[in-house]
């Protein structure tokens, strides 16, 4: 596993991957901080595309992301970052529209807690899902980064790299 640091305009970002994809982006600065491993290899290489594509993201110029993504989870949870990859730039759906989506209607909580475990924020919008009430509710970077992304993305560029 290799890992790099990177500074963005929501704090610093934490990207871990493999031959496969990237399997992490982790929020340091946010509530669940990703420890380093003693086994993981600092080495920016392999993320160079990634880091490219996170600075136009961040500019304001990417509203789709393009690039290996090989996250750990259940089958279930596969699932649902998957549905959350089909959520367009700038909009917001309900826990309960993405468990529609997946085809269990009822699991709205399950799609709440399958997305609290998404270990690639940003390029997997969790960020993007919020409360049936259309609040802006939980998020593993905290809510002000949340309010941030989706800032960025409605307003085209207000965060700059």
């Amino acid at each position: 596993m290799f890992y790099e640091l990177l500074r963005s305009p929501v704090g610093e970002l934490l990207l871990v991957g493999n031959e496969q994809g990237l399997k992490m982006l982790i929020f340091q600065d946010g509530k669940h901080p990703q420890a380093i491993d003693s086994q993981w290899k600092k080495n920016r290489q392999p993320f160079q595309d990634i880091i490219a594509q996170l600075k136009a993201y961040f500019e304001g110029d990417l509203t789709k992301f393009s690039m290996k993504l090989s996250p750990d989870g259940t089958d279930f949870q596969q699932k649902v970052w998957k549905a959350l990859r089909r959520i367009p730039y700038g909009k917001t759906v309900s826990y309960g529209e993405i468990a529609k989506q997946i085809g269990n209607p009822h699991a709205a909580r399950a799609v709440g807690a399958a997305n609290g475990q998404n270990p690639i924020s940003i390029i997997v919008p969790c960020h993007r899902v919020i409360g049936a009430n259309g609040r802006l509710v939980g998020y593993g970077g905290g809510l002000p980064i949340k309010q941030s992304l989706l800032a960025l993305e409605q307003h085209h560029g207000r965060a700059r790299w």
